[in-house]
C-alpha cells in the first residue's frame, strides 16, 4: 500500500503529474529540471524539497507507474491460471508460457494506451531493482531464472521501437510470436 497518494492541487502532487507526464513521453535524459518545474507550476527548489533530485522525483513516478503495470500483468497471469486450471497438470509449462504472453501483451497495451512508452521502455534509472524482470521471472518459475530479465528487456524493445514509430500492432505480433520453452519442473 502507499504511503501517500499525489494529490492533483499540491505542488507535490503537480510535480508527480508532470514527471508521470514527461517522463512518459521522452526519456529520462531529455526532461529538464526547469521544465518539471514549469509544467508543475512550482520553483525548481520545491521539486528538490519534494524530491530530493530529478532522479528522487523520476524514480517516485516510475514507482508509481510500474505499480500500476504489475497490477494489470499479475491479474492477466492470475486469469490466465485460474482458467487453465492447476499448475500441477502436464501443460503447466504450457499454461505458463501462455500467460506470461498473455501478460505482456496486457502490459504493452496498458503502456502504449497511457503514455508511458519510455518511463516503461527503459531500464530503471540509478538502480539494478528492475521490478518487471522479477515479476516475470517469479511467474516463469525458478527452473529458469534468467529469462525473467531476458523477457523483460525484449518488451522493453518492443515499447522502445513504438516509441520510434513503430506501429503498436507490429509490437504486439513481435510480443506474441515469441515462444518460450518452460521446463516442466519450473
Amino acid at each position: 500500500m502507499r504511503e501517500w497518494i499525489p494529490v492533483s492541487t499540491s505542488p507535490r502532487g503537480r510535480l508527480a503529474l508532470a514527471a508521470v507526464e514527461a517522463f512518459g513521453t521522452r526519456p529520462f535524459a531529455e526532461v529538464t529540471v526547469a521544465e518539471l518545474a514549469a509544467a508543475a507550476q512550482v520553483t525548481t527548489g520545491a521539486l528538490y524539497h519534494h524530491f530530493g533530485s530529478k532522479l528522487g522525483l523520476y524514480a517516485f513516478a516510475r514507482q508509481d507507474v510500474e505499480r500500476r503495470l504489475l497490477d494489470r500483468m499479475e491479474g492477466a497471469i492470475a486469469a490466465s491460471e485460474s482458467a487453465s486450471g492447476s499448475r500441477s497438470t502436464p501443460a503447466a509449462a504450457s499454461d505458463r508460457s501462455a500467460a506470461v504472453t498473455s501478460a505482456m501483451l496486457v502490459g504493452l497495451d496498458f503502456a502504449v494506451r497511457e503514455g508511458f512508452l519510455h518511463i516503461l521502455g527503459d531500464p530503471p534509472a540509478g538502480t539494478d531493482h528492475d521490478r518487471l524482470a522479477e515479476m516475470l521471472s517469479q511467474s516463469i518459475g525458478p527452473a529458469a531464472p534468467l529469462l525473467g530479465r531476458v523477457l523483460a528487456a525484449a518488451w522493453r524493445a518492443a515499447l522502445a521501437a513504438i516509441a520510434d514509430g513503430a506501429e503498436p500492432e507490429d509490437a504486439r505480433a513481435a510480443i506474441a510470436a515469441l515462444r518460450l520453452h518452460i521446463p516442466n519442473g519450473a
